[in-house]
């Protein structure tokens, strides 16, 4: 067998492995249930402890979080910098804006908040990012953005990304990657110093606080090594979250606080969705991949390969928003979440990779790579399994029991054990819908006219969580299980683009 062969096999086991453990879990389950109730309910209960502590840990982290951003929404950044960084006008912004065929009100919407934002917006340069399968409609949106701002920021660099360029995979991370060598000869050409721009990466619909750019430029200036690391904001949706239905709502939130719980541990944390960055990085690493659908956390683990090791993640405790996927027609919408749920999960691709290169970068800290490769792991196992087995697989042990005549106290007190596991999750629940209705942007007018109306819509926003444990199943376990389970049959998944409609 040839070494090219080797490593082909090799990559393929990895590809495999994250699908197959999820499945032997399940198989696992099943079997003992029939062969041994008593032993599968041994299996129901190590499980459900162990997703209890974990579910703990993610509640401790998460108000250790929500508490920084409460202290962070307090102070006025763009104040703060100009009283504590006295160069902070020498350095510029750059923020990337890849578009796939959104209309233009989505598209002005973001950069109105741009031009808005508590920032010197002479020092913004804006690429906005378009695919050359839509060029004909991408130019019309394009010049009518240049035309409303002709002068409101130092530049707006308008690219086109060629259509069907061979090696490449349709989507944002190809967009992206032309995108940022169109920028860096615009850079080159002005002769602008790599070290002093920061760059930030946007969904087209993404709204920053008004104080996103001054907070980011002091935590790059604080920073010992700015170079070294990306910088994650909290990520809210709610640009038309009063127009959502309840369970795009419902969905949409709970990715809110599970990266709410990421952030306040930088060890585990990757980039996702909107983020920030140096643009030396940027550049020593050749930009984004091509050839991926899950470029933004990607972007995270090319550096930390690039610097041995030697780059990591932090928080900013300071959100952008985006959409919810709803678009104004329900069974729509919810095919439109199932799919970029199955996109996020397609994240299980990183597996492979980083384990792959650990192997071949003897220079990384064995330390680094067990924490790495543990957390991608456990967190991908554990989205895919977790719902399943703790909802439905963890009642067909105690049933097939019931029907065995099975007497022991194991067998008799275990519904009781489930019961109160149970509990423990609703108090999780209650403080995640709590904390989900304080964040709530501003209630729109037309749902403010009467007192009536604002009482229905925030007790709605309160009781919708109900529905919780449906949508981890549906739009958590299933769309998991359909992404690694591709990864593991060599089915790979193709980039698909979320469709983002302006609801009025």
């Amino acid at each position: 067998m040839t070494t090219e062969q080797k490593n082909y096999y090799y990559y393929r086991f990895l590809e495999i492995l994250p699908g197959a453990l999820v499945w032997l879990t399940f198989l696992i389950a099943i079997t003992l249930s029939f062969i041994s109730p008593l032993a599968g309910i041994y299996f129901i209960i190590i499980y459900d402890i162990y997703f209890v502590l974990r579910l703990t840990y993610m509640l401790i982290f998460l108000i250790m979080s929500w508490c920084q951003y409460r202290r962070a929404s307090k102070i006025d950044w763009y104040e703060y910098l100009k009283n504590h960084q006295p160069n902070w006008p020498d350095y510029y912004h750059i923020i990337f804006l890849p578009t796939a065929g959104e209309p233009l009100e989505v598209v002005d919407t973001t950069f109105s908040n741009l031009a808005h934002a508590k920032y010197d917006q002479k020092k913004m340069i804006l690429v906005l990012a378009g695919e050359g399968r839509y060029q004909e409609h991408f130019q019309k949106v394009a010049d009518q953005i240049l035309a409303k701002y002709p002068n409101t920021f130092y530049k707006i660099l308008v690219t086109i990304h060629p259509d069907d360029l061979v090696g490449e995979v349709k989507g944002k991370g190809s967009n992206l990657y032309h995108a940022g060598y169109e920028a860096k000869k615009y850079i080159d050409a002005i002769g602008l110093d790599y070290k002093k721009i920061i760059v930030s990466t946007f969904d087209i619909d993404t709204i920053s606080h008004p104080d996103y750019f001054a907070y980011l430029t002091n935590r790059f200036l604080s920073h010992p090594n700015p170079y070294r690391v990306s910088f994650q904001p909290m990520a809210f949706y709610h640009n038309n979250v009063w127009e959502s239905d309840i369970i795009t709502r419902v969905v949409a939130n709970s990715t809110t606080f599970w990266l709410l719980t990421d952030l306040a541990r930088p060890d585990r944390l990757f980039t996702f969705s909107s983020h920030s960055m140096s643009w030396q990085a940027l550049v020593d690493i050749g930009f984004w991949q091509n050839n991926i659908v899950t470029e933004d956390s990607r972007i995270f683990l090319q550096c930390f390969l690039r610097y041995d090791g030697d780059y990591k993640v932090e928080p900013m405790h300071i959100p952008v928003s985006m959409n919810t996927v709803y678009v104004g027609n329900l069974w729509r919408s919810l095919k439109n979440q199932y799919r970029q749920m199955r996109r996020w999960a397609w994240g299980v691709e990183h597996f492979p990779y980083m384990v792959w290169h650990f192997h071949n970068n003897k220079k990384i800290p064995t330390s680094k790579k067990w924490i790495y490769t543990w957390n991608q792991t456990e967190g991908v196992y554990t989205w895919a399994t977790a719902p399943i087995i703790v909802l439905i697989m963890g009642r067909l042990p105690l049933w097939l029991a019931e029907k065995q005549n099975l007497s022991s106290v194991i067998a008799q007190n275990t519904p009781l054990m489930l019961e109160a596991l149970m509990r423990f999750g609703l108090i999780g629940i209650f403080l995640i819908a709590i904390m989900s209705v304080v964040i709530l942007p501003p209630l729109p007018q037309k749902f403010n006219k009467k007192f009536y109306n604002r009482i229905f819509a925030y007790g709605l926003m309160l009781f919708q969580w109900f529905i919780f444990p449906v949508t981890m199943i549906i739009f958590g376990s299933i769309p998991a299980i359909d992404g690694q389970t591709r990864l593991m049959i060599g089915k790979y998944l193709g980039f698909w683009v979320t469709e983002k409609k302006k609801i009025d």
